[in-house]
């Protein structure tokens, strides 16, 4: 009925993490490389994690 209260798990917590970053990083793509690239390297990297989240699960 309402999910007001239900826990978010740790994957749905990264998968927003990443979904913000790889946002912020095309926001600043045509701004700043630099920081640009510094977000997308972070992404990636809870990219890698999710990856080996589902692996492990399946």
């Amino acid at each position: 009925m309402f999910n007001i209260f239900k826990k978010k798990t740790k994957k749905e917590k990264l998968e927003k993490k990443f979904k913000k970053l790889m946002h912020e990083w095309h926001k600043l793509s045509s701004i700043n490389r630099a920081a640009s690239d510094k977000k997308y390297a972070e992404a990636q990297q809870i990219a890698t994690y999710l990856n080996k989240m589902n692996h492990e699960i399946n």
